[in-house]
Formats: structure tokens, sequence, C-alpha cells
């Protein structure tokens, strides 16, 4: 028996587009992220589904909202979903975090599995946090189909660990757009398998965030950092 978790990256936010780290910083979400809200419910029109859970913060609540639109079920927090808590990272602009954190910035863009900001939480711990709580809904919700939304860092994670590949190839997973689709299929014996990742072919060309933005691409992540 098959169960399927269906991981919705949340809209375009403030800290998307202003450049600013938000972690567990609780932003509300741009006019660009309504649009794609939009297209991210036409989408789930025709998606059946049997709960749907969501990082508490705003910009994951309201995505789960347009996701859930057509089933009006009702819409669980769940903290495991929350992203990465950047501790003296939250708030502070992306250009400026290499001059003020250097070590920190270099694991970030050269080596993000060492990422481990000071008072906030390590990467490896945010795959572990990510991985088991995945696991533990998918342990209680047997051969049922449910969508959780979360955030680019957490779904990078969980990608990779469902990809089966060590936290040191993180690099090797590229992010998602926003409203992105992943979708895992969790087999009788609760092994996962990734059947579609960061799937965001709801979004219009005009709409998506990655596409105007160049930060992600490896050899500018150098650039910024290194």
């Amino acid at each position: 028996m098959t169960t399927t978790l269906i991981f919705v990256r949340h809209c375009e936010a403030d800290g998307n587009i202003n450049r600013v780290f938000h972690g567990h910083t609780d932003s509300q979400i741009s006019e660009n992220g309504r649009r794609q809200l939009l297209l991210l419910s036409d989408r789930f029109k025709s998606v059946r589904f049997d709960r749907i859970c969501s990082s508490p913060l705003i910009r994951a609540m309201l995505t789960a909202q347009a996701v859930n639109s057509s089933l009006m079920l009702p819409i669980e927090p769940c903290g495991g979903l929350i992203e990465i808590n950047g501790g003296h990272w939250e708030g502070k602009r992306w250009r400026d975090l290499p001059f003020l954190y250097p070590q920190e910035s270099y694991d970030w863009a050269k080596a993000p599995h060492n990422f481990s900001p000071e008072g906030g939480e390590s990467m490896r711990r945010l795959r572990e946090r990510i991985s088991r709580t995945a696991a533990d809904i998918a342990g209680r919700n047997t051969g049922k189909t449910i969508v959780c939304v979360s955030h680019g860092c957490a779904i990078r994670n969980l990608i990779c660990w469902a990809k089966g590949m060590p936290i040191e190839r993180l690099d090797e997973v590229p992010w998602g757009e926003n409203t992105a689709v992943s979708i895992l299929e969790f087999d009788e014996h609760m092994r996962p398998g990734l059947v579609l990742e960061n799937d965001c072919s709801h979004l219009s060309d005009e709409v998506k965030t990655l596409a105007r933005q160049d930060w992600w691409k490896k050899d500018k992540l150098e650039e910024m950092f290194y």
C-alpha cells in the first residue's frame, strides 16, 4: 500500500524579493505571490487528498489555503515543516552576510551540509527534523494522500534524503520555485521514493520567482560568498 506526501513550497514572500534572510521570520507574501497562489489553486482543483498540514508561518499557511480552496479540509499547523532557523542571520540582507559572518557564508555557498548559524539550527539538524516529520506523517496516514506545505531549504533537504543521498551532496539538489510541487511515495515498509521534484508547470514564466533572479546559480553563489 502506497502512502503519498505532496510537498508544496510556499508562494513568493517579502524575503524572497527583498533578498533578506527569512527562516523563522514571519514575513508577508508579495503581490506576485498572490498571483502564484491563484495558479496553484487551479492546479489543485482536480487533486484529491485526505489531509493537509502546513508550517505555521504566514507564507506557508496562505499557500495551504490556496491548495485547499476546493476541498476545504482543516489545515493542520505542523512545526516540523517550518523553515531552518537562521539564528543571527534572521532579518539580515543577503548581500551583507559575507561581511558579517564569513565562515558561515562560505559554508552556505560551498559546503551547505556544514552550515550552522550561531543561535539557530544547523543544516544537519534541519535534515533530521524534516525527514523525521515526513516519515511520521506518512506512518500515521498509511494509504492516504497528505499535502505538506513547507519551505525552500527544508524541502531541498527532504529531496536529498528521499533520493538516498548523504547530506554532503546537498549542493547537488536544485532549489525549487515558489509554489513548486514535489511528491514522495512511501511503500508498505515506509521507504520513501521521490516521484516528482520541484514541478512548477502551473506557473507562467512572468510570475516565476527564481526565473527573475540569479542568486541560486552556482557561479553567483560563489561570487557572492567566496
